[in-house]
This record gives structure tokens, C-alpha cells and sequence, in this order.
């Protein structure tokens, strides 16, 4: 049973950090969108994670036995509120303003792609951990052919 919530945990954490990722991706490719669906310029989206299936008075109960963990899940996409449009001066550009400034997206390519290196860093850990959980698995089963 354990073995396999192991494996869980793994799957959960590569699974959420591959979500991220595609956020991401998302960010950086809308990065020259001046106009969503709205009418305004596209917004930074960010995941936040959480620990799966687990409130205070589970984790209370649970601390007093052998508590593993049940995995990561994302608990919701926020748009980026708190940081402003980049605003840049041309008059040509149909989304412009009557002053000549277009808005653009608050997406920050240094920033995207620091995130994306961690996101890539989360995922390979799970998988290590996702690896070293089967190669224990396969040195039990070994043990039994002895």
C-alpha cells in the first residue's frame, strides 16, 4: 500500500509541475498580446500548489501515525494583478492609446524562464524519486528469488 502511495506522490508532483510548465509556455507565448478576448492586453497567469486531500484536522489525526503525505494537486490559476502593463510608445500600433502607448502584457521573459528552470528542476526530482521508489520495489521482489 505504501509502495504505491509512493508512486502516487511522484506522479502527483511530476503532473503539477508539467502543468506549470504549460502555464509557462502559455506566458511566453502570449507575450506580444495586446488584445484577449476582453479587449485588454493579456495578463501573467500563476499556479499555485497545494497538498492533496489534506485539511487541518487530517493532518492533526494523521500526525500521530506514520504520516507519508498524499501528494501535491494545483488549487487554482491567478492572473497576475499586481504587476502593471508594460507600457511602450507607438502611435502606429492599432491597440494604441490617444497618447501613443501600447499596453502590453506584464510577462517578463527572465522571469518566465527562471520559473520554467524550477519548474524543470521540480520535475526531474519527482522523477528521481519516482525512479528510486522502483528500483527498491525491484531489489524486494529480487530478494524473494533467493
Amino acid at each position: 500500500m505504501a509502495l504505491f502511495q509512493a508512486f502516487n506522490i511522484s506522479a502527483s508532483g511530476m503532473t503539477a509541475e508539467r502543468f506549470r510548465t504549460d502555464l509557462i509556455a502559455e506566458n511566453v507565448a502570449n507575450v506580444n498580446t495586446t488584445r484577449t478576448e476582453d479587449g485588454t492586453p493579456y495578463r501573467r497567469k500563476i499556479v499555485t500548489f497545494a497538498e492533496r486531500g489534506t485539511t487541518f484536522r487530517d493532518l492533526l489525526s494523521k500526525t500521530r501515525r506514520a504520516y507519508g503525505g498524499n501528494g501535491v494537486k494545483v488549487t487554482r490559476v491567478l492572473e497576475d494583478e499586481e504587476t502593471d502593463y508594460i507600457m511602450k510608445y507607438d502611435p502606429a500600433h492599432p491597440d494604441a492609446d490617444e497618447n501613443g502607448y501600447v499596453s502590453y502584457p506584464n510577462v517578463n521573459i527572465v522571469t518566465e524562464m527562471t520559473n520554467l528552470i524550477d519548474a524543470s528542476r521540480g520535475y526531474e526530482a519527482n522523477v528521481t524519486a519516482f525512479n528510486a521508489i522502483k528500483s527498491m520495489a525491484q531489489s524486494g521482489l529480487q530478494v524473494g528469488k533467493q
